[in-house]
């Protein structure tokens, strides 16, 4: 065979699979996608992003694996560990409305303005007993947190978080005062009220429909403004049994995944496709109506904006509530 002609063809060989392997490359996906949650296992958060990216995968073309990442002040570990990773569109940030108030808790110095949010689902707050515990509706609670200030242990998610700054409206609305536990997530704080550990719990009715519907929880209120229907029961507003509530309640909740802002354009169409694909799909409308989820199923302006004003309120809200470590104002986060 001709010796140039050999050369050659090894050449053109070798330019054919450089080519191959660097438009291989430039595809989108090529290789698994990772879901950083800042939120403890077993959470609304978790569960939300667990079903999200599961329906996702099956139409952007890879796995989503989900790892969650948690410690912190308002999953703040989670959010720079997202953060932090190369913003190729291969590692989401699974995130909740209570990661809004980590600058202001002195987690991290950055706000919301450096993500862009898909939001996916939403559900109220409850405050919830175990079955054993002495009391039956919330009037009796608050009787008892008036005469006994500090002695009721409270839990809910982590320091900045939504359930902790309900925690906190709540005690100020029926000027109380009880002790505050924070847990890494909302599944961590349910479970210390079923051991005993903590006495009243506040997450969502989503996180804590199962454990209402088995008898293990005793609803006593809703954060909402008026009752709350769970199967079978009604739970009343404790907005509307205790209206000084109503200066700082009710908060909305939106749980969903961010990436980058500097994340390319089209990387983040790609994303945006399956998430709207997923959230139209049946397993997630099912997820959703089997466990008290509104689908929200937001993303780029409207749900940026959605979580800036978030950040706004929950910001001012703990500065407001004596929780807050750094002043809004010096973050730049405008007043609600």
């Amino acid at each position: 065979m001709n010796t140039k002609k050999l050369i050659m063809g090894l050449v053109l060989a070798a330019t054919t699979l450089t080519a191959s392997a660097a438009a291989a490359q430039d595809r989108y996906p090529s290789r698994n996608i990772t879901d950083v949650v800042t939120w403890s296992a077993g959470g609304g958060t978790d569960v939300t992003n667990r079903v999200i990216t599961a329906a996702m995968s099956k139409y952007i073309g890879t796995n989503i694996n989900v790892v969650n990442v948690t410690g912190g002040v308002s999953g703040s570990v989670g959010l720079i560990q997202g953060y932090d990773a190369k913003p190729d569109g291969y590692t989401l940030i699974g995130l909740s409305e209570s990661n809004t108030t980590a600058a202001a808790m002195g987690g991290w110095e950055n706000r919301t303005e450096v993500f862009d949010f898909f939001i996916a689902t939403s559900s109220p707050d409850v405050v919830s007993v175990g079955k054993d515990a002495q009391w039956q509706t919330l009037a009796e609670l608050v009787d008892f947190v008036k005469a006994n200030p500090g002695k009721v242990r409270v839990g809910a998610g982590g320091a900045g978080s939504l359930h902790h700054i309900n925690a906190l409206a709540f005690q100020k609305g029926i000027d109380g005062e009880m002790n505050f536990v924070p847990y890494p997530g909302s599944s961590a704080s349910q479970n210390a009220a079923l051991s005993g550990e903590i006495d009243v719990v506040i997450t969502t009715v989503a996180e804590q429909n199962q454990l209402i519907q088995s008898g293990d929880f005793r609803p006593l209120g809703t954060l909402t403004e008026g009752p709350y229907t769970l199967g079978e029961q009604v739970i009343p507003s404790a907005l509307e049994l205790y209206p000084e509530l109503k200066t700082y309640l009710p908060i909305s909740q939106a749980i969903g995944f961010a990436v980058r802002k500097d994340v390319p354009v089209e990387i983040k169409q790609e994303i945006a496709k399956a998430f709207i694909a997923a959230m139209d799909s049946e397993e997630v409308k099912t997820f959703a109506a089997e466990n008290y989820y509104e689908l929200v199923g937001e993303y780029g302006a409207k749900a940026n904006a959605r979580m800036a004003r978030l950040e706004s309120l929950f910001s001012w809200t703990l500065w407001d509530l004596g929780a807050a470590k750094v002043n809004p104002e010096e973050l730049g986060i405008p007043k609600p």
